[in-house]
């Protein structure tokens, strides 16, 4: 049962996605977590050998599964996103690219000891950092908008002009021909990669234009995108070796920023299977390393890597940013941010064995060495970039901030009590009369259709941990968590009902605040009866069962706040876990539960004071 491949395919899956739910589950790397269960999957056990499972598949799949990732990654590329960040992108292509690739050519060759020919290609490679790492690793990251965008693009669209460095290189080595030059070589790589870039553009216009318009189906859109990236990648890869890489780039960036109906399915389609790829294809990296090439790693590596991480993505940043609006501390986090990954070793690999076979000396140490590089960033990298944005004090920590769709007595008298308990709050509405209440309690508001905005990538949806939708519509409700859920996660949106058999309906239609399923006119009739929020801490001696019993009737808690200020909202659904220390917020009439509490213990406390009669207390 071992060696059946489709066991080994199911356990390639299981591998990589449990490392991903770990590693969301812990706040550790999920790339280095891939990587560990790769190697002990491999080499270690011997389970996996992609080589022998998969045998001339591997290097296609390996491809075609970098050609998915990276068009996902241009699919998110909105220009929109270079509004903080456009020019420090743009200086880290055109002064970063020569200035790292310079500089790795130079540690390659003093450092690792590889003749100037290996050094130059292996310098080019080195240029790029793997969208497939950084994308997994901003997930865990609090930092700002320019950082992360400075990051994403630098990824994405360094990766082909890294693979196009190492094309062009390759070829100026084995160029047989009689006119071998740098001019005749440039002037060759630069009309394949035009060629590529136009193929890309072309697909990505025809698409757009095609899928608003109703020539493909709804359900078909998807397979048809998926086929149409594969189909790019290859033709462009059958004119030139790696071009195919431009094709699906600019593809991604061209329906980014083009209008088209389906772009969010779309888009969550490719997210979800680039995770799906990522997790794959990771595994099988990791479990490609046997012991011969780990033995082939030799000491005179270790000072190439320690002058890749602490002196050629340093200078290369520095330089790059030079007089730029970038702040300094945001500086010094890029310039040690930049692990590597798939497209990394699947060109040294691809090159290397080219190489090999052309006998060219030094080129059987590209394997090992780039096995190392990828090794040691992501682990470097991974494990300390949330450790060096606090240093630098550019980490922004978890958000505790709530956003409230819809404006009324009921929201606002909540906005109203979260925030006196520190918490940020934002109440959004599309009328500017619903928000005047709001902004005389002096409630950040936000004026328009949160939706659209969200949709829009106006709003980061990271900024907040909870999401209420409260208008009185209540189709546009369930719409706020359907659309939204998907990126914020759905336990992290709770809605308002508008009729008490909607809000029986089941998860269906979304998470349905508090446990009775209270409606949207039950909650404003009674904030405008005077009905209060109180917040009641859990103690020892005074149980959630005593809160419990001291709730009058269409009273009842609305939400736990822990110690750590995570707020747990109640639903139809389920109930937050509750244990001692916990704050309960509940909605309750005019005379507080907080009164009932102390009336509890006092009358709890009689019997130790000597007199059980409780009418004598006050004697």
């Amino acid at each position: 049962m071992v060696d059946s491949l489709m066991v080994k395919i199911a356990l390639i899956g299981a591998l990589g996605i449990g490392a991903q739910w770990v590693a969301w589950r812990t706040g550790r790397p999920a790339i280095a977590l891939m990587l560990i269960v790769g190697i002990i999957a491999g080499p270690v056990l011997g389970i996996i050998d992609p080589e022998r499972d998969f045998g001339t598949l591997l290097e296609p799949i390996i491809k075609l599964a970098v050609a998915v990732i990276l068009f996902e990654g241009g699919l998110s590329l909105n220009f929109k996103d270079l509004r903080h960040a456009g020019w420090a992108v743009m200086r880290l292509v055109v002064i970063g690219v020569p200035v790292g690739w310079v500089l790795g050519t130079a540690a390659a060759h003093y450092g690792a000891g590889l003749s100037w020919e290996v050094s130059a290609l292996f310098g080019g490679i080195m240029v790029v950092t793997g969208p497939t790492v950084i994308g997994p690793m901003l997930r865990n990251l609090r930092v700002s908008p320019r950082v992360r965008d400075i990051l994403k693009w630098e990824g994405i669209v360094n990766d082909p002009i890294g693979a196009l460095l190492a094309v062009a290189i390759y070829a100026y080595i084995t160029y047989e021909g009689a006119a071998a030059d740098v001019y005749t070589i440039g002037l060759d790589v630069l009309a394949a990669s035009f060629v590529a870039g136009v193929l890309g553009a072309a697909l990505g216009y025809a698409l757009t234009w095609l899928f608003p318009r109703g020539y493909v189906p709804e359900y078909l859109k998807a397979p048809f995108l998926l086929i149409t990236v594969i189909a790019g990648f290859v033709l462009a890869d059958i004119i030139k070796h790696e071009t195919g890489l431009i094709t699906v780039t600019i593809m991604g960036v061209v329906m980014a920023n083009r209008p088209i109906y389906s772009s969010q399915t779309l888009h969550r389609f490719k997210e979800d299977l680039s995770v799906l790829l990522i997790s794959g294809v990771f595994v099988l990296l990791s479990a490609t390393l046997d012991w011969e090439t780990v033995q082939a790693f030799q000491v005179r590596f270790v000072v190439f890597l320690i002058l890749l991480l602490f002196l050629v993505r340093p200078l290369t940043i520095l330089i790059s940013l030079f007089l730029s609006s970038v702040p300094w501390r945001e500086r010094f986090f890029i310039a040690w941010i930049a692990p590597r990954g798939i497209v990394a070793v699947a060109i040294t690999g691809l090159f290397a064995l080219r190489m090999v076979d052309y006998g060219i000396p030094d080129a059987e140490a590209l394997v090992p060495l780039s096995f190392a590089v990828v090794i040691v960033t992501i682990f470097a990298h991974g494990f300390s970039a949330s450790w060096f944005a606090r240093f630098l004090d550019i980490e922004e920590g978890k958000s505790d901030a709530i956003m409230i769709v819809g404006s009324n007595s009921w929201t606002v008298e909540l906005a109203a009590f979260l925030k006196s308990l520190k918490y940020e709050v934002t109440i959004a509405d599309t009328g500017k009369f619903a928000l005047r209440r709001a902004k005389r309690r002096e409630i950040d508001v936000y004026d328009g259709d949160f939706l659209d905005e969200a949709h829009n990538d106006n709003v980061d949806l990271g900024n907040f941990q909870h999401l209420i939708a409260a208008t009185d519509n209540d189709s546009y409700n369930q719409l706020l968590s359907s659309d939204l859920g998907p990126e914020m996660g759905y336990e992290q949106i709770s809605l308002l009902a508008t009729d008490k058999k909607d809000a029986k309906r089941g998860p269906g239609r979304g998470r349905v605040l508090t446990e009775s399923g209270a409606t949207f006119t039950e909650l404003v009739d009674r904030a405008r009866e005077g009905w209060k929020f109180s917040k009641t801490r859990l103690t020892e001696k005074f149980t959630y069962e005593n809160y419990r019993e001291n709730l009058g009737l269409g009273e009842e808690p609305i939400a736990v706040m822990k110690p750590d200020r995570r707020l747990l909202f109640f639903s139809t659904e389920a109930r937050p876990f509750i244990e001692e220390g916990d704050a309960i917020i509940g909605f309750v009439a005019p005379e507080s539960p907080e009164k009932r509490k102390a009336a509890y213990q006092e009358a709890k406390a009689m019997p130790l004071m000597g007199n059980p009669d409780p009418e004598g207390s006050e004697a």
